[in-house]
């Protein structure tokens, strides 16, 4: 069986040039942050107040390279981290005003992108698309 044809190998390279398509426009447009920061940024604005286990969760990422992604987040001002009350070693991770300024100017990009990888494709077959990888994920899981 030749490799092209296995499903996984094509959602592992669709998932790889999506992300290369869009690292060369955050750097074309001076962006200043890679697509991983980026997944974080619009995971924190959508679940404001996660705790850092929780973000690793959500982004199937491990804890530590969360760590290092959020100390970035914080050097530019996007995220702050809050003392999660009555536990001394978590912390939320809170969107503050320049990352949502941030994600407010540069949506309309990320929006870009989102209809170029869809050109082409009907909702019916975004519909089974979604279907089909859930049962992949779910079978994976």
């Amino acid at each position: 069986m030749n490799i092209e044809s296995i499903i996984l190998f094509q959602i592992d390279k669709t998932s790889k040039v999506s992300k290369l398509y869009s690292q060369r426009e955050f750097d074309r447009l001076g962006m200043g942050i890679t697509v991983e920061q980026w997944i974080l940024l619009k995971i924190i604005e959508e679940n404001d107040g996660l705790t850092q286990k929780e973000l690793a969760d959500k982004s199937l990422r491990d804890p530590a390279s969360i760590t290092r992604t959020l100390d970035l987040l914080n050097k530019k001002g996007f995220v702050e981290r809050r003392p999660v009350e009555d536990n001394r070693r978590q912390y939320s991770v809170c969107l503050i005003k320049e990352g949502k300024s941030f994600i407010k100017k540069y949506m309309p990009v990320i929006s870009s992108h989102r209809a170029k990888s869809i050109e082409g494709i009907t909702e019916q077959e975004l519909e089974v698309l979604t279907q089909l990888l859930g049962k992949i994920q779910k079978n994976m899981s």
